[in-house]
């Protein structure tokens, strides 16, 4: 019996070993970090450190900044989502973004974590930009890089607060989510946070491009570059800070952070979740490494039998011993997602130039991914370049599925002899053959 606790704590373990040393950014919204959540999404990011994680964290201020600037009643606009005010708001402006990270900074203490805030930005005038003065608003020019390392390598966590100075020292309001993305880059980051008290990437928000995985409360919980794009085209006119996300975390992963991920604040434990789990609770933004499909080695058998387990038990799939699998190891693929194998499927040859896909299964908690057709779509290539375009399958209960995937129902007598004299009664599969365009 197919224990999920010890598969969790399976997963874990995997992800404690793969994630050792690795390199996370965090940027943490300012609305996180006024809510009753922020004690415990410390404790969490304590927790991360302590397992062996490098941790470097970016706090928004704009509440604090706001609160600030209205107390000694300075006026400030936005233009393109950027803070305009004038010279004499900019030692508020800095005093409030050294409070807020200072807040970052004890809590971190509570949780007996040594935390550093430094002057590692240097930065420029944003300038005058189609007429417009930008006045103390900056950009990020250079990031002291050797000398953040050093504050990792001694064990601490950096704080950066949204604040850079220029070559001889005069102070700009730059922006958080830029200063992040800005630091993973340069960093080469395993990974990158976001953490907002925002609405996530779900169907009653926005509008999905087709075929998307979603999860069963219509959240999107990983898209790769290709499909950032699709969205953005299908959601041209929104606005806030999602689409911003996106863009940012776009350029990100072009630029070699492996991984980006936007998480909810307002949920308890998101970011252990969103690393220690195969599926998360956020949304990751991936390049085109996230999962993959290769062919099935002998220590993934056991897998395989766990995964094939419920669609047997069902009646879906053949009960299939480790001595059936083994003989015929080299017909089958998996697939592989951060060490763990999720899926699997098989290409069997027959003599009369036939090619049979079977025993697809793949993982109930990744069903919505999207899978189990990119499985299918593997071993079709894989029957064209061997020259086989007589593809088949057999089924009992998923005859929709495949005729969604160009399968359409074909005579049992169809079937090569070999295969034909396995057919049973008692299951009374059906033939599908792959439509040939």
């Amino acid at each position: 019996m197919k224990s999920k606790q010890a598969e969790n704590i399976r997963g874990v373990i995997r992800y404690v070993q793969q994630f050792k040393n690795a390199l996370i950014v965090i940027y943490i919204d300012e609305k996180t970090i006024d809510s009753s959540l922020f004690s415990s999404h410390i404790n969490d990011i304590a927790l991360l450190h302590k397992a062996g994680l490098q941790v470097i964290i970016i706090p928004g201020a704009r509440n604090r900044i706001d609160e600030i600037l209205t107390t000694s009643k300075i006026k400030w606009t936005y233009k393109n989502n950027v803070r305009i005010t004038s010279s004499e708001a900019m030692p508020l402006i800095k005093m409030a973004a050294f409070d807020v990270s200072n807040t970052v900074m004890t809590s971190l203490a509570a949780n007996g974590i040594t935390a550093v805030i430094g002057n590692w930005v240097r930065s420029r005038a944003k300038g005058i930009i189609d007429g417009f003065d930008y006045g103390t608003a900056g950009e990020i020019d250079k990031l002291e890089v050797s000398s953040i390392k050093t504050v990792l390598s001694d064990g601490f966590i950096p704080i950066f607060p949204c604040i850079g100075w220029n070559s001889i020292g005069r102070p700009y309001n730059i922006s958080t989510v830029s200063l992040a993305q800005q630091i993973a880059i340069n960093l080469q980051a395993d990974k990158l946070f976001f953490y907002v008290s925002s609405p996530t990437l779900n169907s009653s928000l926005y509008n999905i491009p087709q075929n998307f995985p979603l999860t069963k409360n219509g959240n999107i919980p990983a898209m790769d570059l290709t499909q950032v794009d699709l969205f953005l085209k299908e959601n041209p006119s929104s606005t806030g800070t999602i689409p911003a996300l996106l863009s940012s975390a776009k350029e990100a992963c072009q630029n070699g952070v492996t991984r980006v991920h936007i998480v909810d604040g307002n949920v308890d434990g998101v970011i252990l979740s969103e690393i220690f789990s195969d599926l998360g609770s956020g949304t990751m933004i991936y390049t085109s490494d996230y999962g993959t499909i290769r062919s099935m080695q002998q220590n993934d058998i056991p897998s395989v039998i766990s995964i094939q387990k419920p669609f047997v038990d069902s009646g879906k799939l053949l009960p299939r011993t480790e001595n059936q699998i083994e003989e015929s190891i080299n017909d089958y693929i998996v697939y592989e997602l951060d060490g763990g194998i999720r899926a699997c499927a098989s290409l069997h040859v027959y003599q009369d130039n036939q090619a049979e896909i079977a025993a697809v299964a793949v993982d109930d908690s990744f069903a919505h991914m999207g899978i189990g057709p990119k499985m299918i779509s593997f071993l079709i290539n894989k029957a064209h370049q061997n020259k086989i375009n007589n593809i088949f399958i057999l089924t009992t209960q998923a005859s929709d599925w495949f005729e969604k995937l160009g399968f359409e129902l074909d005579n049992l007598n169809s079937l090569p002899q070999e295969r034909l004299a396995l057919w049973s009664q008692d299951r009374n599969s059906k033939v599908y053959r792959l439509r040939k365009n």
